[in-house]
């Protein structure tokens, strides 16, 4: 009996159908990847941060260079960096063009990382342990509790405001020793805006993150 080869049309469709399965594998994986629960991927992040800062020298004495691919590598992309800032500014934004808002969310990511670099050199025998997560299944905006513990330290709170944007959940706020960032932020710069609007806001930015990058100034 004659071997049938497939025709050449045959063996188009087949490529096709392989293909379209290797995507529908790949699209089936992505997903699953997406819909990780906002408290693992707050687990996972900590442990990962903590890990890097732990066997990196140049983190740990506060490198801002080494702070700045940390940031940008690791936590950004599960940051919702606009929102955060566009909270923190307040009713400013609203008055921002595109532009002051760039300059805005640039000047506060540097201030951010300048003000809490020296926290950095106190990361020893660190771990993130969690606290029960509590949220309906079809919520979009949660809160993630834990705690970062230490020997011989009274455990020190660290919350996180997370919404879904998309299929990935996304922090925009943090609860530092029940203080929440974002508040803190927003009465500060409501104060700095208050006379001279978005342009005394983003003057007093930059003037805070130069006496930073000096070692003459401090931020609260």
């Amino acid at each position: 009996m004659t071997r049938a080869y497939p025709s050449p049309i045959a063996s188009r469709i087949a490529r096709f159908v392989l293909w379209l399965l290797a995507a529908c594998t790949l699209l089936v994986g992505a997903s699953v990847r997406a819909a990780e629960a906002p408290n693992e991927m707050i687990r996972r992040l900590s442990d990962e941060v903590l890990q890097r800062i732990n066997s990196d020298a140049a983190l740990k004495a506060g490198d801002p260079r080494r702070i700045d691919q940390l940031v940008d590598n690791i936590v950004m992309p599960h940051v919702d960096f606009q929102r955060m800032t566009a909270l923190a500014v307040g009713r400013s934004w609203r008055d921002a063009t595109p532009e002051q808002r760039k300059q805005l969310m640039e000047l506060f990511r540097t201030l951010l990382i300048r003000t809490y670099s020296g926290a950095l050199s106190q990361v020893g025998d660190q771990k993130v342990q969690m606290k029960p997560f509590r949220a309906n299944p079809g919520d979009s905006d949660v809160i993630v509790r834990s705690e970062v513990v230490q020997p011989g330290r009274e455990p020190a709170q660290l919350d996180y405001r997370l919404r879904k944007v998309d299929d990935a959940w996304k922090i925009y706020d943090v609860n530092v020793l029940g203080v929440w960032l974002v508040e803190t932020y927003r009465t500060q710069f409501a104060q700095e805006a208050s006379s001279g609007g978005v342009e005394a806001l983003i003057r007093s930015l930059r003037q805070k993150n130069e006496q930073l990058a000096s070692g003459n100034g401090k931020a609260s």
